[in-house]
């Protein structure tokens, strides 16, 4: 079956777990940058994965957008739904917050992948705040392997 996996990224965070997780699934997988690729047609794919990095308290609104004007074409499909970020204290919470609830009630997976921080990619307002409110001036990488491995073999089980 085919896998489509759809995502968002302020500074590649999600698009390095895209890349982690189309490694682990079987079958054909097509990766796309909703701010950069054009979308597929979803008609041919039996899985859809879709993602994103929570930055500033909000998911990429090109996620959000896609969600929203294809909750049809979704319908039928087997959804996987993940979040990138640093703040894994509720992650149940990030979901409601940034998933229509039809889209989360149909999803067959739904994983936290959490995040990384790479100062070196972030202007100076951003490093500021991090250091000020993040009270950190080092990278940061808390990428969940185990997140990742458990959406793939969901749906590779399926």
């Amino acid at each position: 079956m085919k896998t489509l996996i759809i995502f968002g990224t302020k500074y590649g965070t999600a698009e390095k777990c895209s890349r982690l997780l189309k490694d682990k699934l079987q079958g054909e997988v097509t990766v796309v940058n909703v701010k950069k690729d054009s979308i597929p047609d979803l008609s041919s794919f039996g899985n859809v994965i879709i993602g994103g990095s929570i930055y500033a308290g909000h998911i990429q609104k090109e996620i959000k957008n896609f969600c929203l004007s294809n909750l049809n074409g979704l319908k039928g499909k087997r959804v996987g739904l993940f979040i990138c970020g640093i703040n894994d204290k509720d992650p149940i919470a990030l979901f409601n917050n940034y998933f229509p609830e039809e889209l989360l009630n149909n999803a067959t997976a739904k994983e936290f992948f959490g995040g990384e921080v790479t100062l070196k990619k972030m202007n100076f307002l951003e490093r500021f705040i991090m250091k000020k409110i993040g009270k950190t001036d080092k990278d940061i990488s808390k990428i969940s392997e185990d997140g990742i491995k458990r959406l793939a073999d969901t749906i590779n089980k399926l």
